[in-house]
């Protein structure tokens, strides 16, 4: 099994977090986004990462990787077993790339003016979005989860997007705390992924 992945890419780091949480072994080939190898462009028809490559199988598109994965190595479970609960963080998925994935990315790479529009409405977001920090020890969650493998990453990019929280958004720290010290969150990061904080 191969995961082209770039060392920089959230997306391609949420897969890691899976990887590492499932102990899965694989060959990890890290790429440039913006220069992909043939192997990425013949297994991959829109030329993205991350790509996985699993025998004759080619998988694309964040969510579904992650989603093989837990359905490939069931243990531990990341979503939850009943359609109800894995119906609303399949929706807690799509919401947080949606919403905040797309901030994130406008405050990376937008004209100036949309980086600060795009970086003042995630901050916002986020501050708006405390108390359901607050109500679980995970994302909307008792166990750790998929979600919590989606929220991370982009947590994890905020003091590079020049984003504090404030007081009123206590919660959301405590969580960034919590899961960025989880064990399988450390080991999905990248050496230029730790860079990216301890540069600041």
């Amino acid at each position: 099994m191969t995961l082209f992945s770039d060392p920089l890419c959230p997306y391609c780091h949420r897969v890691r977090m899976v990887l590492a949480e499932k102990g899965i072994a694989v060959d990890v080939v890290d790429v440039d986004a913006k220069h992909l190898p043939d192997e990425v462009m013949d297994a991959n028809p829109y030329g993205t990462v991350p790509t996985l490559v699993d025998r004759d199988l080619r998988l694309y598109e964040s969510r579904i990787i992650m989603e093989y994965l837990d359905e490939r190595f069931p243990h531990p479970p990341l979503l939850p077993v009943d359609p109800v609960s894995r119906a609303n963080a399949r929706l807690f998925m799509y919401r947080i790339t949606h919403d905040w994935y797309q901030l994130m990315g406008r405050g990376f790479n937008g004209t100036a003016d949309e980086k600060t529009k795009a970086r003042k409405a995630l901050r916002e977001s986020l501050i708006t979005s405390a108390p359901i920090f607050a109500a679980h020890p995970f994302f909307m969650s008792d166990e750790f989860s998929l979600v919590d493998c989606c929220v991370a990453p982009l947590l994890w990019r905020l003091p590079a997007l020049g984003i504090e929280l404030p007081e009123q958004a206590k919660a959301v720290r405590n969580y960034m705390t919590r899961i960025f010290a989880w064990e399988a969150f450390r080991a999905s990061l990248t050496e230029a992924e730790r860079e990216l904080v301890a540069d600041l």
